[in-house]
């Protein structure tokens, strides 16, 4: 019960449920459970506020009428073709309207859409199209040549083409699935082959895992800047839509276009990843300030590690509005670092939700609760995790799913994360957690972002290795940068290599591909 409460208590404070008008909250749960939390999003508003704005992208605008009716049509269209529930319906799409309208229609059908890396090569994409056993995919024009070395049994409707597969399309409704259409997201991929993650969401209570920390508001505008085929991008779409806010989407992220796009229509969150909140900053502040950005109240960051100083850069110059969410394509919420968490603790990812659970185990499954100690951090959220395509998944223990990190609390109970399970270094037999030298090299002047490695060593097993990307127009001894470390921190955490490089190899989210640096 006291759940519960806590979570009418948040959906209230967000404008999602309102206390007055108790059959329309009941009615808007029971929809989210009946069609899942998208297309009951769109439901809900297209009955309650039709004519309001729901999505802005290159074309112009839609209201929840339209993006109602129109994925209607589309989903008539693609039942029309073949498409039918429990198939598999992949997207390669960027952010626009055509994305969205694609992942409704499939909800509509119960079709399982399947979102799909838009870095993708040819070969990955035809990989992932024969092991999820694909039945159409829809993708972007510009896409064509990747998806030519897709099996030609599948089905191919390109996004420019929707209005002429809707002209043609028969107008019956497509029977009513017996269960909501899922939405399969891919792992990142950084560490092997991209797998299809299976979450189920038939409470809009899972939503009080965003909202219990980040404040989110109803009938407001979000621009979101990280892709929609991501995990936080498409949870901040859902949520958007659920709060019967207005979203603004691009194909391609360019920092310019977004701060004008901020200013021009009032957006009061944008939702990205680390490597655009840079791209941002760069502009410099006589670009920043020439537009008009007060309305701006959630900056949130995350996909991949936040660090120290670009928070506190970023706080310095939007103010305290910046948010790092940490979570896993499995759980989707593990923590929240408020503006107050960065503040206090920097390097932090926060605290979890009221409604998630986050705890440390050591490697024989042991509680580790002392403050500073690292372990293996285990999550339980209000999204269930139901495995990977193909079958496997994620190390559980206690009802609670791995992220595959290790991490430690402080003794405020701030969570830190201390890296990947298996990139830890161990070197002359002590344990080296990459990202605390990533995070002092981030603290140099020269220094714009770094990562370090464990390569071989015939004397020490491992030894360190950094590869450093230097600020604009510096110029690093990479020799001082040695003595820098070995200042603070100890011997045996000292890179004996550093490698300077113009940049990071990333994937689409913004994360560091560490493979392709070993």
């Amino acid at each position: 019960m006291v759940r519960f409460v806590h979570c009418v208590r948040v959906l209230h404070r967000a404008g999602l449920v309102e206390p007055l008008r108790p059959v329309r909250a009941v009615r808007s749960l029971v929809e989210v459970r009946a069609h899942g939390p998208l297309l009951g999003s769109v439901l809900r508003g297209a009955r309650y506020q039709p004519d309001h704005v729901a999505l802005i992208d290159e074309h112009g605008s839609l209201t929840y009428r339209e993006l109602h009716e129109q994925s209607s049509a589309l989903a008539r269209a693609l039942h029309g073709s073949g498409v039918r529930a429990e198939h598999v319906v992949a997207l390669l799409c960027r952010n626009h309207r055509g994305a969205v309208l694609a992942m409704l229609a499939c909800a509509r059908i119960g079709s399982r859409a399947l979102l799909l890396n838009t870095g993708f090569a040819g070969p990955q994409l035809a990989d992932v199209t024969r092991r999820e056993r694909v039945v159409a995919l829809l993708h972007d024009p510009d896409f064509a040549p990747v998806v030519a070395e897709v099996p030609p049994e599948v089905a191919r409707f390109p996004t420019d083409e929707f209005d002429a597969l809707v002209s043609s399309a028969p107008f019956a409704e497509p029977p009513r699935p017996s269960r909501p259409g899922q939405v399969v997201l891919l792992t990142s991929g950084t560490t092997g082959t991209p797998k299809g993650a299976h979450r189920e969401v038939r409470s809009a209570f899972a939503a009080v895992d965003f909202l219990d920390r980040i404040p989110l508001r109803a009938r407001e505008t979000s621009l979101i800047a990280a892709p929609v085929f991501h995990g936080i991008g498409f949870a901040h779409l859902v949520l958007a839509l659920g709060l019967g806010s207005t979203v603004v989407l691009r194909r391609r992220f360019d920092a310019r276009e977004a701060v004008e796009l901020l200013a021009r229509h009032r957006c009061t969150a944008i939702m990205l990843v680390p490597t655009m909140l840079r791209r941002i900053l760069d502009l410099g502040p006589v670009e920043l300030e020439s537009h008009d950005l007060s309305a701006l109240r959630v900056v949130l960051s995350s996909g991949s590690d936040l660090p120290a100083p670009l928070a506190a850069e970023a706080t310095k110059r939007f103010g305290e509005v910046v948010y790092d969410l940490y979570g896993s394509t499995e759980v989707a919420v593990a923590t929240v670092a408020t503006p107050l968490d960065l503040r206090t603790a920097p390097g932090t990812v926060g605290r979890p939700p009221r409604t998630c659970e986050v705890r440390l185990y050591d490697a024989e499954g042991r509680r580790v609760t002392k403050p500073g100690a690292v372990g293996r951090v285990f999550v339980g959220s209000g999204l269930r995790f139901s495995g990977y395509s193909g079958g496997g998944g994620k190390d559980t223990l206690d009802g609670l799913v791995s992220t595959g990190d290790l991490g430690h609390f402080d003794a405020g109970g701030r969570l830190f994360v201390d890296g990947r399970e298996d990139d830890m270094i161990v070197s002359g037999g002590e344990n080296v957690y990459p990202s605390e030298v990533e995070q002092l090299l981030a603290t140099h002047y020269q220094v714009r972002e770094s990562v370090v490695l464990g390569v071989p060593d015939e004397e020490f097993g491992q030894r360190l290795r950094a590869f450093v990307v230097p600020v604009p127009g510096a110029r690093i001894d990479p020799e001082a940068l040695k003595v820098f470390v070995r200042d603070r921190l100890a011997r045996h955490k000292v890179p004996r290599e550093v490698v300077l490089l113009p940049a990071l190899p990333r994937n689409a989210t913004g994360k560091v591909l560490r493979r392709e640096l070993r």
